[in-house]
């Protein structure tokens, strides 16, 4: 799920000063984690510690406030007796990515992303929405093709994967529905030949580039394995110490080994850094 992490933090200067430019620094000074990346962990938690999605979800916003929350969620972590909005927002999708690694058939897989969903986001496009995205995570770290992905993906969920970003970009916005969003984002997947390429090809749409960067990226890294060293140098001491706990447990128990389609078996590694004298803002440089 770094790889969910890694597009969030790179699409955080972006998502409401679009960039026109494929070379654009991939992290910089203003880069932070925003909601996606709270939300991602606490999935991650609740599935680590066999808790309930939605109190899990509702207590890391409540400790982590201010990091981009989407007024109607807001409301509903403040409500006493938490019940779902029919929301069909792309929040259901940008957090389920630890649902696409943990579990290991189709079926679980689809069950325990509407579950993570449907505790706020219990429209059926909110529910799609994260389905679709823990399908593609799970077909790519199981050996899935991107022909198959995209098939598996059109035929189960009907989103249109047939367009190209260029074609995309020309009409786009701003759209932070699952049905707006989210086929767009596994088309940038669709199009990418490394993880990087893919979070640039999220964020390149100048639509809800951390959203859609973070949906990408855990595809991403599903399909094409361990993040690079370069990205988890940047990313992983961004995060606090409790989030790192976390991650790393998450890594050690569903992502230590990866079987793609791509070669042998990828070992998923988490390198520490105490400094960022290393760091590289952009690997085009």
């Amino acid at each position: 799920m770094l790889g969910a992490i890694a597009g969030d933090i790179a699409g955080s200067p972006y998502e409401f000063d679009p960039v026109t430019q494929k070379d654009f620094p991939l992290f910089g000074p203003s880069c932070r984690f925003t909601d996606d990346t709270v939300l991602t962990v606490a999935v991650a938690h609740a599935i680590l510690k066999g808790k309930d999605y939605g109190e899990c979800i509702g207590s890391f916003a409540i400790r982590y406030p201010n990091r981009g929350y989407g007024a109607r969620f807001g409301r509903w972590v403040k409500a006493w007796d938490r019940q779902p909005y029919d929301s069909y927002g792309n929040g259901s999708a940008m957090r389920v990515s630890p649902v696409g690694f943990a579990f290991n058939t189709e079926k679980e897989v689809l069950k325990q992303a509407k579950k993570s969903s449907e505790c706020t986001h219990n429209h059926p496009e909110g529910i799609k929405g994260a389905q679709a995205v823990a399908f593609a995570i799970y077909a790519a770290r199981t050996g899935a093709s991107k022909k198959d992905i995209k098939n598996e993906i059109s035929g189960r969920f009907g989103y249109d994967l047939d367009r190209t970003l260029a074609k995309i970009r020309r009409r786009y916005k701003f759209d932070e529905t699952c049905q707006g969003s989210v086929p767009e984002a596994i088309i940038a997947f669709l199009e990418a030949d490394s993880i990087e390429d893919a979070i640039r090809n999220a964020i390149l749409l100048r639509g809800d580039a951390d959203t859609q960067a973070c949906i990408v990226g855990g595809i991403a890294e599903a399909y094409f394995g361990a993040l690079p060293k370069n990205l988890t140098d940047y990313v992983f001491p961004l995060l606090n110490a409790e989030f790192q706990g976390i991650v790393k447990a998450f890594c050690k128990k569903y992502c230590r080994r990866q079987k793609t389609a791509r070669g042998p078996d990828v070992v998923t590694a988490v390198h520490l850094k105490s400094d960022h004298r290393n760091l590289i803002r952009c690997s085009k440089d």
